[in-house]
């Protein structure tokens, strides 16, 4: 009877406990079928997301060009490759849709992808392995080409895959790197729906967000394999393409700067080298470069991120006494013609002897011969006894170099005026002690050359939409101060043009044979990087020129420095200097059509509208173009299918103009500049390997060999004879070497 009665205990507890756990059950599914949520998930939303496949649309980043509409950067298809390895995925055995054979699949695909067949082969094996749907092969697999991908699609692998995507191209290689600056792929940082490219230094930096552009996507319904359902509820949000940016450089211009500077560069060897050329009546920036210099397209062991023209500050030198002379005219206090004691001065016992840089100096002189002559009395002098230390500290300021120029590029510093011991503000007149950056002086710089009026430099020229073309915003020059008069800024230019004209002007070795220049040499010694003082050494200086022309009335302002050059017997820093001057300036002034003031016949080079060649017959188009007075390079014979210019651009004669034809064959590209080379891998989609810089002198493709699209094509490239110094001067004329040591 006990052990009945406990039985039915034990029943009719199990019973409870059964009939709880059964109203709890029912109780949790009839909350959730009532709310539709598990621990605060909603399972609507759960499913939708699980069905649903999203995939981003890119928006295309805005393209970089130059004045004229030169193509700098722009966004080129690129391909991923990946490997489906499910074997689910295939529903016809007859027809694969996975990697079947692994072995096979790796082998076919190294060679052309430039990796080990085990590398690609452990990626497919781990896939497989890790019931993984697809697999990827890391950079290998990455920035793919067009013909690379076809190469590959025709080995007709099954589960291989492709997905495109951008690549940022720079077109012109090394060319205004430090201007252009360069973008990434940052996909994995990106959370805001924005492009993957994010610039990472200079243009591409500074206008990352009008380049960008908006992000769309798309959503559908999808199946386990990801194959859309007969109703897929389709979203799609088109993407908003960036916005186009163009610049004031003008692409002749700095190609013909970065051709002048390499062959410096190869010559000469020096540390560092910076030059810009300005329009000093706007302030536009019409070309600028740095040495050493990268190629955006591959920015791989950089020695010198920093664009040295707007951020690495520097002591000038003698360039700095165009505006001591400047500060004297417009107080009132100069006399050209008063003469002064040269060779060393003393302003007080207290202080130590200014020396000229040839220590003897040359007599009693006028002040306007030691400007000629680069003399640091003159210049010690006039800030000592005539301006006033205090009052040459306001034009420093009113000249704005105590700030930034407010150039439209990223990473801009200021130098430091350098002014609080008697010594400390003497040398400054002489453009020792103080720093500024190569853009400070151009900048002040406008002021002389634009009768007072001091410009701010600027890059960019205006932003457009490219979807309906509008120009969303232009700059216009811009006048931040006007530090001196308009005939204060007429005698200085007449003095700088004194100290190229004269015989024994310091900056004689810039002349040009049709325009007149005016300008100031400039010789500055370089601090010790032990602490010691500044460094000894003929070559351990920092070479520089700032000129204008044509002098009355400048229409182009350079400003040019060299550091620390390899210098042979008998060459001197003001060679590799006026080397780059020289070229630039003359070829600049002449192919912008400017007027040659000197007194000789010598024509403005006039442009020539190249007419339309494409689908006319090789041999005639050729000899049209040449008769026009142009470099024609026909590729093959045939057909017109391709050139590497435009139908009504105009280029200058003896421009290089490349046709392609329907049977092309490799030319003799023996003397070609790279760009060249690297416009005819354009046009051919080759793949190019260049060695060294300067001209073609060995090719890999033998002349008259059949191309096709995707050939390999190596080239060596070496300078050609390069600079050479001046030796028009007398033997024993002293070279002016204005080593400004107190």
């Amino acid at each position: 009877m006990r052990k009945h009665k406990t039985t039915h205990l034990m029943a009719g507890i199990l019973i409870i406990v059964f009939v709880g756990i059964f109203l709890l059950l029912s109780g949790r599914f009839l909350y959730i079928q009532a709310t539709g949520e598990v621990n605060g998930v909603s399972l609507e939303a759960w499913a939708e997301e699980k069905r649903t496949a999203s995939y981003t649309l890119d928006a295309e980043r805005g393209k970089i060009y130059d004045t004229s509409g030169m193509t700098l950067a722009y966004d080129r298809p690129a391909f991923q490759l990946y490997a489906i390895v499910d074997e689910a995925y295939t529903s016809d055995p007859e027809d694969p849709q996975h990697v079947t054979d692994p072995e096979k699949t790796a082998e076919a695909l190294a060679p052309l992808l430039d990796v080990e067949s085990s590398y690609l082969l452990d990626r497919l094996r781990s896939g497989i392995e890790s019931d993984q749907f697809q697999v990827e092969f890391g950079n290998a697999g990455k920035d793919l080409t067009q013909q690379e991908k076809e190469k590959i699609e025709d080995l007709e692998l099954p589960g291989i895959q492709f997905r495109e995507e951008s690549l940022r191209y720079y077109p012109n290689g090394m060319f205004a790197s430090h201007i252009i600056g360069f973008a990434r792929d940052a996909s994995e940082e990106e959370e805001d729906g924005t492009s993957d490219i994010v610039g990472v230094t200079g243009i591409e930096k500074e206008m990352n967000d009008l380049l960008s552009g908006q992000a769309g996507g798309i959503s559908y319904q999808r199946d386990l394999y990801n194959t859309k359902l007969l109703d897929p509820e389709e979203v799609i949000k088109k993407p908003e393409d960036g916005d186009d940016v163009y610049l004031t450089i003008d692409q002749k211009i700095q190609t013909l700067l970065e051709d002048t500077l390499t062959q410096v560069e190869k010559e000469y060897d020096p540390e560092r080298m910076t030059a810009i050329v300005m329009d000093p009546n706007t302030g536009e920036v019409v070309a600028m470069s740095s040495r050493p210099s990268y190629n955006p397209n591959n920015p791989a062991n950089v020695e010198n991120w920093y664009n040295d023209a707007i951020s690495t500050p520097m002591e000038p030198g003698s360039t700095m006494k165009m505006f001591t002379w400047a500060a004297a005219m417009e107080e009132g206090v100069y006399n050209g013609e008063e003469g002064f004691k040269s060779g060393r001065y003393r302003p007080n016992e207290r202080l130590d002897y200014i020396h000229d840089h040839n220590n003897e100096g040359w007599g009693t002189i006028s002040y306007d011969e030691g400007f000629e002559r680069s003399s640091n009395v003159a210049a010690a002098k006039l800030l000592w006894e005539k301006i006033g230390t205090e009052t040459y500290l306001d034009y420093l300021h009113a000249f704005d170099f105590d700030k930034e120029t407010g150039i439209d590029l990223p990473g801009e510093q200021k130098g430091q005026i350098l002014y609080n011991w008697p010594l400390e503000k003497i040398t400054t007149a002489f453009g020792q002690g103080t720093t500024v950056t190569p853009i400070q002086q151009m900048k002040a710089a406008t002021a002389i050359a634009n009768g007072g009026k001091m410009m701010q430099p600027y890059v960019i020229q205006k932003i457009v939409d490219p979807t309906t073309g509008n120009t969303v915003k232009e700059k216009s020059p811009n006048q931040v101060g006007e530090p001196i008069s308009e005939s204060t800024a007429e005698q200085v230019r007449s003095l700088l043009g004194s100290a190229v004209s004269e015989d024994h002007g310091s900056g004689k070795k810039n002349r040009l044979e049709d325009y007149s220049v005016g300008g100031k040499t400039g010789t500055a010694q370089i601090p010790d990087p032990e602490g010691n003082g500044y460094m000894t050494g003929r070559e351990n200086h920092l070479f520089s020129f700032l000129g204008m022309a044509p002098i009355d009335d400048p229409q182009l302002m350079m400003y040019v420095s060299v550091q620390q050059p390899e210098l042979d017997a008998g060459e001197y820093g003001s060679d590799p200097v006026s080397f780059v001057f020289k070229n630039v300036m003359e070829n600049s002034l002449h192919y912008l059509n400017i007027e040659p003031d000197k007194d000789q016949e010598t024509a403005a080079v006039e442009e020539v509208e190249f007419p339309g060649v494409i689908g006319q017959d090789g041999k005639a188009a050729e000899q049209t173009l040449t008769e026009l007075g142009l470099n024609v390079s026909l590729i093959g014979d045939g057909e017109v299918v391709a050139a590497n210019v435009q139908e009504g651009e105009k280029i200058l004669p003896g421009e290089r103009v490349i046709l392609v034809t329907d049977n092309p064959v490799m030319p003799d590209v023996t003397g070609w500049s790279l760009r060249d080379i690297q416009q005819l891998a354009d046009l051919m989609q080759l793949q190019i390997e260049t060695f060294g810089n300067g001209y073609v002198v060995t090719q890999h493709i033998k002349e008259g060999t059949p191309l096709k699209e995707g050939d390999y094509l190596g080239v060596e490239l070496a300078p050609p004879g390069g600079p050479s110094p001046d030796t028009s001067q007398e033997a024993e004329e002293e070279e002016n070497t204005e080593d400004e040591e107190p």
